[in-house]
């Protein structure tokens, strides 16, 4: 075997961005996404990648939204039950929003030990070095506080997800621009095992980016289930009104008649993301920036958006809860028919490394 087939890139040496980005679908793209099931999700992940699932699953060839319990044990082995539990939560929020399992498919993690197989095989590929270097899982950790008890499964995640994307031969991953150096180190592995085998094998990936600002929490904060600044999509009508309440403004908008300042402001920021009136809106923080506006007049607003957006959520969410077996039904079936794809994957890049 070539050192030199196997070599990590120098630094910079990773494909060029403008060859992986794209900000739309194609009718032939096959899309991987998915979450954490680490709790309920919330108007951050509506806003930044649920909506999109909807509208994406009506143009692409198959969509698959991971329910990633393997990846959320690597932070979160002490709680297993957590995990656990909240597959369900997140596969009635999947539902709750609009995503239809004829068209996306729903697939436990954990229901395809190919994932973990192609995983240690990518470990061959990929050095220490280029692992730590990626900058995505380097913000994490000091994000974590881990310094060098991080977990080895943590660390070795980029190439997980390199797992994941090439198993069910997804070629668009819908992210973050800081997410991008993860594409970029799967597209690495790609690369590789088709110079191992000599002929193409894997098909990289393109990131699909999005257009949406990042939705703070209602402290200013990322928002983020652990921080609990979060408004959750199953929320109820008053736990809507109480965390718009709590939601920081212009911290120098001490009066009504004060003028304020809209950038930066939390509540402004979910009015940008959900307020349908963009006229009515942009009168209002004409007048906001002008004075004569208090905070509590803006808050009302964003409330009485926020119930018409989350009531009927809410309401098919609690009708699916009523019948858990249902759901997770349709995650064992669609788990079942994504980890076809996935042996057959996996049968072709064992034959690049010898394997029977």
């Amino acid at each position: 075997m070539d050192d030199l087939t196997l070599a990590d890139p120098a630094p910079g040496e990773t494909p060029a961005a403008c060859d992986i980005e794209t900000r739309t679908a194609r009718p032939t793209d096959i899309v991987l996404t998915g979450d954490r099931p680490t709790g309920p999700l919330h108007l951050g992940h509506f806003v930044g990648s649920l909506a999109s699932r909807v509208a994406t699953q009506d143009i692409v060839r198959r969509q698959y939204v991971l329910i990633a319990d393997m990846q959320a044990l690597t932070d979160n082995a002490g709680e297993p039950a957590k995990v656990a539990a909240n597959v369900l939560e997140v596969a009635l929020d999947y539902l709750a929003v609009g995503l239809d399992p004829a068209k996306t498919t729903f697939v436990l993690q954990s229901g395809v030990p190919e994932l973990t197989e192609l995983t240690t095989l990518y470990l061959n590929l990929v050095s220490v070095a280029r692992l730590e270097r990626n900058p995505t899982i380097k913000a994490e950790i000091e994000m974590r506080g881990f310094q060098r008890d991080l977990p080895a499964g943590f660390l070795c995640y980029p190439a997980a997800q390199a797992a994941d994307i090439t198993a069910f031969d997804a070629t668009l991953v819908p992210v973050g621009e800081d997410q991008l150096p993860m594409i970029e180190l799967s597209n690495e592995v790609v690369a590789k095992v088709n110079r191992l085998a000599g002929r193409p094998v894997l098909t990289p990936a393109r990131a699909l980016l999005s257009d949406t600002p990042r939705l703070p929490g209602v402290d200013g904060r990322k928002a983020s289930k652990s921080l609990g600044n979060a408004i959750p999509l199953g929320a109820s009508a008053d736990e809507i009104s109480a965390k718009v309440k709590a939601m920081f403004t212009d911290p120098n908008h001490l009066r009504a008649a004060d003028p304020g300042t809209v950038e930066g402001n939390v509540v402004f920021a979910h009015l940008d993301a959900f307020d349908p009136d963009r006229e009515g809106l942009a009168e209002l923080k004409a007048h906001y920036r002008r004075g004569g506006l208090g905070d509590m007049a803006v808050k009302r607003r964003l409330d009485a958006v926020l119930q018409d957006l989350l009531g009927p959520i809410r309401a098919r969410r609690a009708a699916y809860a009523s019948d858990p077996g249902e759901v997770m039904r349709l995650v064992r079936e669609g788990t079942d028919a994504a980890r076809t794809v996935a042996v057959a994957t996996n049968r072709r890049v064992r034959g690049v490394f010898g394997l029977a």
